[in-house]
């Protein structure tokens, strides 16, 4: 006889063998993979980094908000962490700078808090020289802030007060208006007869008085220059007269030449007379010899003299300009 199966065994669950190990594998890796995200997550937040602390101070930090970036060349490098308000009133942005990225940080370095119309605040560090000494540990630097919408009630102000000059400009009786007026007036008198001139010297007659007056210089301009070549033509024939060959300057040589021909001939002779006086004082009493000796000198002293006084009157005659003291008998 077949034996019948028993109902209530296959009706039971099944149930694998090593579940609770399965099950405790499945959890430790659950468990593994939500510890690895968690490091993974602090450790891209930059929880296991080292950081540089840096204090910004400025009067106002509107706009500013932790998480937000310290950029330098466009870059991040840092970030804000939080903000506090110092006894004196100030506001403090601390922010925290990685070890990699503080080198871009010196001494020098300009941090800016730039708040545009659009968008939000941005923190910039500008460093000039990277050769300048490190930024310190836990520094405390200004910050200079430019907000445009603070500048814009004074770009209205300075408008407003630019649109009343030029109102008070342009009104009627002004300044300006009159400046016109004024210079239309000259214009009209530039399109007159005498153009330009007519219209600085304030009318026709003026003009036509300078022209005038110019026509008559150029007159005495070209009669000074006749003039002039008359004066030229006149010195010209004074020179020739003068220096050139045969002329007053060539005889007055030759006659001061001969003055001195005559000068010498009367120096030795006066040596003769030294010589013969010296002579009649040691033969004294051969006085018959000394008075014919004398007698002779005598008689060679005045023809010198005759010649020397011949001389005088040839260079006065020869002299340019000089009068002649004759009486002419008619």
């Amino acid at each position: 006889m077949d034996q019948k199966p028993d109902s209530s065994a296959s009706s039971a669950p099944f149930v694998p063998r090593n579940l609770g190990i399965r099950v405790g594998m499945l959890l430790a890796f659950a468990i593994t993979v939500a510890v690895a995200l968690v490091v993974y997550v602090l450790h891209a937040r930059g929880t296991f980094e080292e950081f540089q602390r840096l204090t910004l101070v400025t009067d106002n930090a509107e706009g500013v908000a932790p998480g937000m970036d310290l950029t330098f060349a466009g870059f991040p490098i840092g970030r804000v962490r939080r903000l506090s308000l110092n006894p004196d009133g100030t506001a403090g942005i601390h922010i925290r700078v990685p070890l990699d990225n503080a080198r871009w940080l010196r001494a020098t370095t300009v941090f800016t808090l730039e708040v545009g119309l659009v968008g939000g605040a941005k923190l910039r560090a500008y460093t000039s020289s990277l050769q300048d000494p490190p930024l310190p540990d836990r520094a405390q630097r200004p910050v200079l802030r430019g907000d445009t919408a603070q500048e814009i009630p004074k770009m209205v102000a300075t408008l407003r007060n630019a649109l009343e000059n030029v109102d008070r400009m342009t009104e009627v009786d002004s300044s300006l208006d009159r400046s016109l007026a004024n210079l239309r007036t000259v214009t009209g008198r530039m399109a007159g007869k005498h153009g330009v001139l007519g219209g600085v010297l304030g009318g026709e007659d003026n003009a036509r008085k300078v022209i005038l007056a110019l026509d008559r210089a150029n007159a005495l301009l070209a009669s000074l220059n006749g003039v002039s070549l008359k004066l030229d033509s006149v010195l010209t024939k004074t020179d020739q007269q003068v220096l050139g060959p045969g002329g007053v300057v060539e005889e007055t040589r030759k006659a001061v030449r001969q003055a001195n021909a005559i000068l010498t001939e009367v120096g030795a002779q006066l040596k003769r007379v030294d010589t013969i006086l010296a002579d009649a004082q040691a033969v004294a009493s051969n006085a018959k010899v000394a008075t014919t000796d004398l007698g002779a000198l005598r008689a060679e002293v005045e023809a010198s003299l005759r010649k020397v006084s011949a001389l005088i009157d040839e260079i006065n005659r020869k002299w340019p300009f000089e009068r002649d003291t004759r009486v002419k008998l008619p």
